[in-house]
Parts: structure tokens; sequence; C-alpha cells
């Protein structure tokens, strides 16, 4: 009963949240300077032009009652129609939205491993010169942002030492057999492991620079808590049975430690996935957040209010995933 009154109350706080996602980008985009309908206009359109265009998009009306219209229609399942590509919206954001996660996934594959690492290193030399040099590692990754790596990256493993590819998604020379955007994953279970490494070069560099930060924040807050742990009474019992301390770290202190991190780790991949739209840019990566910018650029309304909702409701799930996922690991909410 507790968890299905928390699935409740998540699930109305998730409607609230998207709608009012929904009210403040719709107000925001529209009281921002600047014509959508002129921009797509070559220079000589005459005032006609832009009134005719202007009316077919719906952009004539007052805000409120925009609204009404587009709230209406993305009930109904039409999210409206690009001005800029002149394409359906939804189709446009679910063909690149599949790219993204799979950036942001690898992404928090590397943070979890590198952090994990990180954190069971720090514990196991504690107080020793090892600790010191992961504490100032951690320090590097926190204050340096994504975008900055990023360039470090690109400079050092696409430029200076040329082993991943520093743009795009996947060569254009390859054959490409599939049948969803998932090529990551339609790769491995095609056995094609050929597309699967070619994909792995090019998201290599981009998840590196979105996972240093989130490592960083891993790898502290587990150390921190297996430290507190490595002091309780079930630790010292194991010592006393003559587990050596690898053993004690990772099967006595490990699993009760982690709960923290795992809570964290589902908070931050929000994040991480918002993250991508520099990251994305900066490496022509084919994602959503590469869509975004061009988006914004051309002040295109229905194009941003879409990609803007689809953020929103993936924030809103992940948040709702950690918090049913916190209660069911927690045996007090659990029983409670």
């Amino acid at each position: 009963m507790r968890l299905l009154q928390l699935l409740l109350m998540r699930l109305a706080m998730m409607a609230i949240t998207l709608f009012g996602a929904a009210v403040i980008v719709f107000v925001v985009i529209r009281i921002v300077p600047g014509n959508p309908i002129a921009m797509m206009l070559p220079p000589g359109a005459t005032d006609e032009d832009i009134a005719r265009l202007t009316a077919h998009y719906g952009l004539d009306k007052s805000i409120p009652e925009q609204f009404v219209v587009w709230l209406t229609g993305v009930l109904q399942g039409d999210f409206g129609t690009s001005i800029s590509l002149r394409q359906p919206v939804m189709p446009l954001v679910l063909g690149r939205l599949p790219a993204t996660l799979e950036l942001s996934i690898f992404a928090l594959v590397l943070a979890v491993i590198i952090g994990g690492a990180m954190a069971l290193t720090g514990t196991r030399f504690r107080g020793g010169r090892t600790e010191a040099v992961i504490d100032v590692a951690n320090g590097a990754g926190l204050s340096i942002p994504d975008f900055l790596w990023a360039l470090v990256l690109i400079l050092t493993l696409g430029v200076l030492y040329p082993v991943f590819h520093i743009s795009g998604r996947i060569s254009p020379s390859l054959d490409l057999p599939f049948t969803t955007q998932f090529y990551a994953f339609e790769s491995i279970l095609r056995l094609r492991f050929d597309l699967w490494w070619d994909l792995l070069k090019h998201m290599f560099m981009p998840a590196l620079a979105l996972a240093i930060p989130l490592a960083a924040i891993i790898g502290q807050l587990l150390k921190q808590s297996l430290k507190e742990t490595m002091h309780l009474d079930y630790v010292v019992l194991a010592r006393t049975k003559g587990y050596g301390e690898n053993h004690v770290i990772l099967f006595e202190a490990l699993r009760n430690a982690v709960l923290p991190t795992l809570t964290l780790i589902g908070v931050q991949f929000t994040f991480l996935i918002g993250g991508t739209v520099i990251i994305e840019r900066l490496f022509s990566y084919e994602g959503l957040g590469n869509m975004a910018i061009d988006a914004v650029i051309n002040r295109d309304l229905p194009l941003i209010q879409g990609i803007v909702l689809v953020f929103a409701l993936l924030f809103t799930v992940v948040n709702l995933v950690v918090d049913l996922t916190y209660a069911l690991l927690n045996p007090r909410l659990r029983h409670a």
C-alpha cells in the first residue's frame, strides 16, 4: 500500500510538472523578440506573405488561444509541424531521442565504472598518498565543466592522437541495416560488431566528457559512505573472522554503503541527459540536444516545445523510477 500510494502521488506530480513545463516554455519562447515566420521567408517577401504564413501556423492568435490549440493537439497526439523543417514535430523528436539516450546511458556506465573504481581504491588505501591523489582527481572532475573536458578530449584523442572520431554518430560509408534508431543496441543484437565498434569510436569522447564530472560525484560520495561503513559492528566482526580487507570492502561494506550512491546516480542521470545539449553540438552528434540548438537558432517554436516536453517527461520518469527503486531497496520504507 505504501508503494502504491507513492506511485499514485508521483504520477500526479508528474502530470503537474509536465503541465507547468509546457506553460512556461510556451509563454517564454513567444515573448522573446524575433519572428520565426520572417526567418523562413526570403528577403523579398511581402507583408502579405508573412501574414499568410503567420495565420497558417496560428501565430496571429493571442498566447492563451495558441496554448489551448496546441494543448488540444498534444492531447490528441499532434505536437504540430516544425517551422524550419516542415515536418511533424514528434517523429522528428523521436527520431533523435534514441541517439541521446544511448549516449547518456553509455556516459552513465562510464561514470559508474570510473567513480566506483576511484571510491574502492581510495577506501582500500585510505589515509595514504593514493587517497590524496584520488581526492585531487575528484576535485578536478568536479571543478571543470563537461564542455571543457570535451575540448580537451577533442584536442588530445581526436587531433593530437587521432584514436577516436570527433564528429558524427557513425561513419557514412558503412552499410546501415538498422530498423530502429537504437543503433548501438541493434548492432549487438544483429551481431554486427563492426558497426558497434564504429559507433563506440564516435560515442566514446562525448560520453567520457559527460561522465567525468558525474564520476567525480559518485567517487566522492561512495568513498565517504564506505569510510563511514568501515567502522560499523558487522564490518569489524568480518575482520575478526579473518576476512581480508578486499573481501570486507567488496562483500560487507559496499552493499550497505552503495544505497545513497544509487539514489544520487538516478538523480544525476537526469542532469546528464540535459547536459548532452552542448556536448552533442561540440561533437556534431546527431541527437536531440543538437536538434534543440538548431530549433532555438531558427526560432522553431513547435519543435522547441516538443523537445522541451520530451526532456521534461524523461526527467520525471527517471525521478519516478529512482523514488520507487529507493523505496524497494530501503527496508524501512518497504515495510512501512
